[in-house]
């Protein structure tokens, strides 16, 4: 889609919220996944599309597919950079490049529920994220860009939920064996 017709759809999409802005809220698309032996996993949208994970060998998996952190980080970078090309868009700006490398660092010991010296549990999560975004687009100041791209990763949902607390509720439903 060429940048005027992102701009204008992204625009029609602002005058139908500043009419009715209670349209802006909606349930997300669920993703739902299905334990597939050891621990091989299938993670699936709405409409049927499929994602199989795995864990690395060191963790009793095949290694042979994606891990669930790869695809939080998948996500991370991907969200990051739609939401850039769309404040582009927005701006009036043609982009020549753009990529987004999402990477993080993890202690092991999270997932397996160990504690930490002091007898902590150590952290399960990645315990720092990195964004590194590379841009480029004839005629725009550096400046700019930076700071598009820093107006864009504000309104990023996944980078928003990555820097704020996200509530998480936990239901669980004991199923018969």
């Amino acid at each position: 889609m060429a940048t005027r017709d992102i701009a204008a759809a992204m625009q029609r999409a602002e005058a139908v919220l500043r009419r009715r802005p209670d349209m802006g809220l909606h349930d997300d698309a669920p993703a739902s996944a299905s334990w597939k032996g050891g621990v091989r996993i299938m993670a699936t949208n709405p409409n049927g599309k499929q994602i199989p994970t795995d864990m690395p060998t060191e963790l009793g998996g095949t290694g042979d597919q994606v891990t669930p952190g790869w695809l939080f980080r998948a996500g991370l970078a991907s969200c990051a950079c739609t939401c850039i090309a769309m404040r582009a868009a927005a701006e009036g700006v043609e982009l020549a490049a753009l990529e987004v490398n999402a990477s993080s660092r993890s202690d092991t010991r999270g997932i397996l529920g160990m504690t930490d010296a002091d007898g902590q549990p150590t952290y399960a999560g990645p315990g720092d994220v990195r964004l590194q975004v590379r841009i480029a687009a004839a005629g725009v100041a550096p400046e700019r860009l930076r700071q598009l791209v820093e107006d864009a990763i504000r309104c990023s949902p996944i980078p928003s939920a990555v820097q704020f607390p996200t509530p998480m509720a936990l239901h669980i439903d004991v199923a018969a064996a």
